[in-house]
């Protein structure tokens, strides 16, 4: 068992503010790869090691069963092995199967799997026409609302309220099926896994002898990913408190990806003034990634409601991150597999390279090119393309079409007939969630089939299915340790050697039923994520048409205005590079409306935090010097690297290290004339 300056020693300053901490309140500001999962276990395992805690004392709380089992097995190694490491649903579930006997002289009723089978009797009793991605949708929206505390009977009122919706349905007709689902499942004498949460809390605020007994067994309570917390979630954490203070809470609200699941980042952000006496710590040594990364990362950011630490790198320098235009979405796919292929064989294993995009009907397209390539490759947190279930039943119903005799007309016209029979459309729906994502997958077909006809005219349908199904067989091969392909959201927590962003224009990050201002800042986190996995190597690229030989009028996402000046350009040489006007003030993040605002990149009332005029002298010396080494100007330094300079007015070699976006490297290059011009020297 380490001895407590043991485990102090392993720390750094930052993660040592934290471990010494060991009486709250204390909240943990952790940025990306900072280590906030050793800096939290070594602080209860100094609270042990010092005598302060009892382990069988302490309820550490996070969100994810492999979480909490990390947590446990480094609590193990560190002397603190009998600390209860669980998700909330799991310390509230084990409290209840202990009192609700004792409290009620009857069971707990039974936990259902899915909702799924309840809401299909529900919308039926209603006479409403459901499938299984429509039900799928009404389950997690039923889970916004219990763990949002929206009861059926405000549901309506509070959806309008917050822009929410679930495909056709009005919120009137959700909050009728909200309804029946809970009636249905009472006279069941069933619970679901927000009636845990529910059930617990309710037993704590009505039987003050179980409450006692709670915080007897817990005195110290830890909670990770506190940005992720719901209203739920933290009515709970105030009753296994009850009025104390003995709390420590991490988490970063720049990571904040799942308001629309009812995580709320204000319990993080406002924690100081629910507990005046908090202890604040940030945690701002980033261990995973390079400083390239790092410096992309904070740029993102920078200047945004979003912005969370200032991420300092502490790895060596590595590659420069990179940012492509491709014509269309199969030369994307083709471009990202040639590279991985080249990271292979300078030895970066398949396993440590992760190509990342904002929904998984992204992902065939990647698929296929790393099949034409005979690089394995697995697919996170979805089925593969063909492997799902509407993929499936829409290439059934083709081949059926094909085979009917019957299949008179266009081939890319027979594709629309026959799955508009599935419910696509020419338009997608305008709602995230189960029915978009089949409505995606939909879609990725009729492109398929679109680019098949261009490249084998006077094909049949009979043609493309044999096509699709050789595709299948292709990408059914054995899985093995391969390129991991996920969406942004899935990749939370994760990290790998090499991570492609791929398909990042606009419209598709932020995706286009984001249309709230706290919706597209959801969406810059959810980059800020992607961007933050990668250790050494991290690609962005975006497609200029979605098909082959169509309209390059695609333009790269808005949040890359912040990283760097990338080039406007199509890769044909009719095209010409052109920089993209700031959309949003780089000081308050407001939209920009008139051209002269445009031009500024600020809102006309919002003063610049920096010396203009600093700013523009910077400007013209980094013209000069890229014409000079032949280079686009963004390339010496992005805008919002001399934002900052001029900002802080840095006096000398070491002063510039400090600004995001000066490594050493381009200290050695430009360091010299940076100095000059800071000093208000001609060059």
């Amino acid at each position: 068992m380490p001895t407590p300056d043991e485990l102090l020693a392993a720390l750094d300053p930052e993660q040592r503010q934290v471990a010494e901490a060991i009486r709250g309140p204390v909240r943990v500001l952790a940025g990306a790869g900072t280590g906030k999962t050793r800096a939290i276990t070594h602080r209860i395992a100094y609270g042990v090691a010092t005598g302060v805690y009892a382990p069988t004392e302490v309820l550490a709380v996070t969100f994810t069963t492999r979480a909490a089992g990390e947590m446990r097995g480094r609590l193990r190694t560190l002397g603190a092995a009998g600390v209860q490491a669980r998700t909330f649903h799991s310390a509230a579930l084990r409290q209840l199967r202990y009192f609700w006997p004792r409290v009620h002289g009857h069971e707990l009723p039974d936990l259902i799997d899915s909702k799924i089978g309840i809401l299909a009797g529900a919308a039926r009793r209603l006479r409403i026409q459901s499938d299984q991605a429509l039900l799928r949708d009404l389950a997690s929206e039923v889970e916004w609302a219990k763990v949002s505390n929206v009861s059926p009977d405000d549901y309506a009122k509070v959806a309008d309220q917050r822009g929410r919706s679930v495909s056709h349905l009005d919120a009137e007709s959700v909050a009728r099926i909200y309804a029946g689902y809970e009636e249905i499942k009472r006279g069941q004498t069933r619970m679901d896994m927000e009636d845990v949460l529910l059930f617990a809390a309710g037993l704590l605020a009505d039987e003050e002898a179980v409450a006692a007994q709670v915080r007897r067994q817990y005195k110290w309570l830890v909670v990770d990913e506190f940005q992720d917390v719901s209203p739920l979630q933290s009515a709970l954490l105030d009753l296994w408190l009850g009025g104390r203070d003995e709390i420590c809470v991490v988490g970063d609200p720049a990571q904040t990806i799942y308001s629309f699941a009812g995580a709320n980042a204000s319990y993080l952000r406002d924690f100081a003034k629910k507990f005046p006496s908090t202890t604040s710590v940030e945690l701002v040594r980033n261990y995973r990634s390079s400083p390239q990364i790092v410096g992309a990362a904070n740029q993102m950011l920078a200047g945004t409601p979003s912005k969370g630490v200032e991420l300092v790198a502490q790895q060596p320098t590595g590659p420069e991150v990179t940012y492509r235009a491709h014509p269309d979405e199969v030369a994307e796919a083709a471009a990202a597999a040639d590279r991985i292929a080249a990271l292979r064989a300078s030895g970066v294993p398949a396993g440590e390279i992760a190509i990342l995009f904002r929904i998984n009907a992204q992902s065939e397209t990647f698929e296929d090119a790393l099949t034409q390539r005979q690089i394995p490759y697995v697919v996170r947190g979805a089925a593969r393309f063909f492997d799902r279930a509407e993929v499936r039943q829409a290439v059934t119903l083709l081949r059926g079409t094909a085979r009917s005799g019957q299949a008179e007309g266009g081939v890319t016209d027979l594709v629309q007939a026959t799955l508009s029979g599935m419910g696509w459309t020419p338009e997608p729906p305008g709602t995230r969630g189960e029915t978009r994502n089949r409505w995606e997958s939909l879609q990725a077909l009729v492109d398929q089939a679109g680019e098949f006809v261009r490249e084998h005219p006077g094909v049949t349908l009979g043609d493309l299915v044999d096509d699709l199904d050789r595709r299948a067989a292709e990408q059914h091969a054995p899985l093995a340790d391969g390129v991991t392909l996920a969406t942004l959201h899935t990749a939370k927590g994760l990290e790998w050697d090499a991570v492609f962003l791929c398909g990042m224009q606009d419209g598709t990050l932020p995706i286009t039923y984001a249309e709230t201002a706290a919706a597209i800042e959801e969406e810059r986190r959810l980059l800020y994520v992607g961007v933050t996995r990668a250790r050494q190597h991290l690609a962005i690229s975006w497609a200029l048409a979605r098909q082959p030989g169509g309209r390059g009028s695609r333009k790269p996402s808005r949040f890359l205005d912040r990283v760097a000046e990338v080039e406007r350009s199509a890769v044909t040489a009719t095209s010409t590079a052109r920089n993209r006007k700031a959309r949003h003030c780089r000081e308050c993040g407001g939209a920009l409306t008139t051209p002269a605002e445009k031009k500024i990149g600020r809102c006309s009332d919002c003063p610049a935090s920096y010396d203009e005029e600093l700013f523009e002298r910077l400007r013209e010396w980094r013209l000069a010097r890229a014409a000079d080494d032949s280079v686009p100007a963004f390339v010496v330094f992005t805008d919002a690297t001399l934002q900052l300079i001029a900002e802080h007015r840095p006096e000398d070699e070491r002063g510039l290290l400090k600004i995001s976006g000066v490594g050493a490297s381009k200290l050695a290059k430009y360091g010299e004339d940076l100095l000059a011009v800071l000093a208000g020297k001609e060059i």
